[in-house]
């Protein structure tokens, strides 16, 4: 009877765990998320700071640099807990030029000024008045549960614009400065990736994806398309 002294008991056990460790990386390759990587070419900057009316408090910051909303649109399970993301009233602009979020997700609207602001929108996806509000005191949150557009304003500072983005899909992101993107975590398959730029400036590349893989996308300006 072997005992496990013996050479041969040694040797078997090796090979098993050899087996099972080449079985378990083959696994894990085969279920690795697939990437894109790529960039946005944006339109130019909107300039600089406005002259605001019923401003006595703080400085007045330039409106937000554009940004492009990368998503990979397709048939994808609900994800189990909806977030909670700001979009908050700082240097009298709204923080973000566009807030991507997920169908469910509940919005915040702090403001981070000495000065009353007010967030309303007429879209067709939301449309809510927060009515006015000072820098001490909390309105109430929003859950954004329809996909589509949803256009801010501020009734006291007519220039103040931003815009949510809800998406029925949990896989996207915005771009980076000079419009760089990178997408992780993808399931494999044939999908439509889209960059948002707003509502009449929407480009789209089909993909095919293959676990484990980085996939490089580029989406150019198309021809006649003011920079």
């Amino acid at each position: 009877m072997p005992t496990l002294g013996n050479p041969i008991v040694h040797r078997g056990w090796s090979r098993a765990v050899f087996t099972c460790a080449i079985a378990w990386l083959a696994g894990a390759q085969l279920h690795a998320e697939a990437i894109i990587e790529g960039a946005v070419t944006l339109p130019p900057p909107k300039g600089t700071a406005p002259t605001v009316r019923y401003q006595a408090a703080g400085e007045v910051a330039p409106p937000p640099v554009p940004v492009a909303v990368v998503y990979l649109e397709g048939d994808f399970p609900k994800p189990a807990a909806p977030r909670v993301l700001r979009m908050a009233q700082r240097q009298f602009q709204f923080e973000h030029a566009v807030l991507p979020v997920g169908v469910g997700t509940r919005v915040e609207f702090p403001n981070q000024d000495a000065e009353y602001h007010n967030v309303f929108s007429y879209s067709k996806t939301k449309r809510f008045d927060l009515g006015r509000y000072r820098m001490d005191e909390t309105p109430a949150a929003l859950t954004f549960e329809q996909p589509g557009v949803v256009r801010l304003y501020c009734d006291i500072h007519d220039h103040m614009r931003g815009a949510i983005l809800v998406l029925a899909t949990p896989h996207f992101t915005s771009t980076a400065p000079g419009g760089k993107f990178r997408l992780a975590g993808l399931p494999a398959g044939t999908f439509t990736l889209k960059a948002w730029i707003d509502e009449k400036t929407v480009r789209e590349q089909r993909v095919t994806l293959t676990d484990g893989e980085t996939l490089r996308i580029n989406f150019p300006a198309p021809s006649g398309e003011s920079q």
